[in-house]
């Protein structure tokens, strides 16, 4: 429908220019021509190409060329319009009181110029005058250019034009059809099958494809969707393994409590020693219920960024010697080799609170995945603006392939060997803290070698400060001894 409009927007302006205004804008050529041809006379007026000149501009379009003095005697005359030019009849029957009146209309004149335009009796034709005057540096021999030209008449070329242009007009609107008919049917098709595949997608279907072809826009459109559907497929699987999972976590510790229950009641119920085990069981099942429940909230908390921070500046090196005294028992009693390598000690800004539940869950997610050796390393490492903390174990590895899927909810390798505890959610905790730290995080693993998970704490702006000076007071000291 647009190109029927846009291509009957350039037939009206056809018809306009080529029709309604094609004589005014004839006229408008002619005076131009004649302004042109004046230009050229004046110039060369008192010169030796003045008659070579006035010679060529009247043959060449046809003019009546007189110069007269101020009282309208002419002095030069070129005439190439034959007898009937109305100049011509004013030299020769000695009318020069008419184009004295002209000089004084021309005196009165603004633009130093005036036009005419008359009808030529003889040939039923119209005509244009043109006067102005030549500036000489004598001023009692000012002179007068006349200039006459005839206006053919176009009456039998607009009529030639405007049959054409009804030709035109018809053929072209039906062109326009055709054109808007094969180009609304070929951009519509692949339109009406996105949105059909649209429809089958927003009831369920996961399987549809979008497809488009034909025009970039709409190839790039269905590129979007397809990547926009597997995305919500992900999210729908994801979404299907959190609730299968919870409701497997929810299950187990439920089922443990209703059974320890009905032991204590059936079985225990005299008997302090297992009824008091029976009740610790309990206890813990109790606890790992709220745990799961505590980490779920606060993993949706942070999704929706509705956790607050509390930033503080704390020693790093501090923080990282707290955390190792909670894995002492680990190291003494189950033969775990876990030892913090530490660097100078920095001052960062971070909530440390969940700053120390960050590191807690890289230590136990390397406790539940390393090799048989139990070997655990906690590595700081200073760098200009931050504090880089690496937590390496030498399990496994992960593949290239789960490397992506590490910080998903729920996400455990199925390589592992030991009964792994937790809910599964660390890592998806680390993360968003992390995020809302704005702090720079990732894991490196190769299989075979083990998994390095490693974070970038920001460092105190003071302590930024400081360490910058010290730096070039080094610097400075290593320039001198050099």
């Amino acid at each position: 429908m647009y190109f029927i409009f846009f291509t009957a927007f350039i037939l009206i302006l056809i018809w306009l220019f080529q029709y309604f205004f094609l004589e005014r804008y004839y006229q408008s050529a002619k005076i131009r021509d004649i302004t042109d041809a004046a230009n050229q006379i004046i110039q060369a007026y008192g010169t030796d190409e003045q008659e070579v000149t006035n010679r060529s501009l009247a043959f060449d379009n046809s003019l009546c060329i007189v110069i007269t003095d101020g009282m309208g005697n002419p002095i030069v005359m070129e005439n190439n319009m034959g007898a009937y030019s109305h100049l011509n009849k004013v030299i020769n029957k000695g009318y020069g009181i008419g184009l004295f009146k002209m000089i004084s209309k021309l005196k009165q004149s603004d633009d130093n110029y005036i036009t005419k335009i008359a009808q030529n009796e003889n040939f039923k034709s119209k005509e244009i005058f043109y006067c102005t005057s030549i500036f000489t540096d004598d001023s009692d021999k000012q002179a007068y250019l006349f200039i006459e030209s005839s206006i053919e008449p176009i009456d039998s070329t607009v009529s030639i034009i405007r049959e054409q242009l009804i030709y035109i007009t018809i053929i072209l609107f039906e062109l326009a059809f055709i054109v808007t008919m094969y180009i609304s049917k070929r951009l519509s098709k692949p339109i009406v099958d996105i949105t059909n595949t649209a429809k089958k997608f927003g009831e369920g279907d996961y399987t549809v494809e979008f497809n488009g072809h034909g025009y970039c826009e709409i190839e790039e459109l269905s590129t979007v969707l397809n990547n926009a559907k597997d995305e919500i497929q992900k999210v729908s699987e994801l979404r299907k393994d959190l609730i299968a999972n919870i409701s497997h976590d929810l299950r187990t510790p439920l089922t443990m409590v209703k059974a320890y229950a009905e032991m204590i009641r059936d079985l225990s119920g005299d008997n302090p020693v297992k009824r008091q085990e029976h009740i610790q069981v309990i206890i813990d099942e109790a606890d790992r219920l709220s745990s799961l429940v505590n980490n779920l909230l606060e993993l949706s908390k942070l999704e929706s960024g509705n956790a607050e921070l509390k930033l503080t500046d704390f020693s790093i090196v501090d923080k990282l010697n707290d955390c190792m005294t909670r894995y002492q028992i680990l190291i003494e009693q189950n033969g775990y080799d876990i030892k913090y390598i530490p660097d100078e000690d920095r001052v960062i800004t971070a909530d440390i609170a969940k700053l120390d539940q960050v590191i807690y869950n890289f230590i136990n997610n390397a406790i539940n995945y390393t090799g048989d050796n139990k070997v655990i390393r906690i590595k700081q490492i200073n760098k200009a603006d931050v504090v880089r903390i690496e937590v390496t174990d030498n399990g496994k590895g992960i593949s290239k392939e789960l490397l992506p899927k590490i910080f998903d909810r729920y996400y455990r390798d199925a390589k592992v060997k030991r009964d792994v505890v937790g809910t599964g959610l660390g890592l998806s905790i680390c993360q968003e803290i992390l995020k809302a730290h704005g702090f720079a995080y990732g894991v490196q693993s190769e299989e075979g070698k083990g998994s390095t998970f490693w974070f970038e704490a920001k460092i105190a702006k003071q302590e930024s400060k400081t360490v910058q000076k010290m730096e070039s007071r080094l610097s400075l000291s290593g320039l001198e001894e050099k």
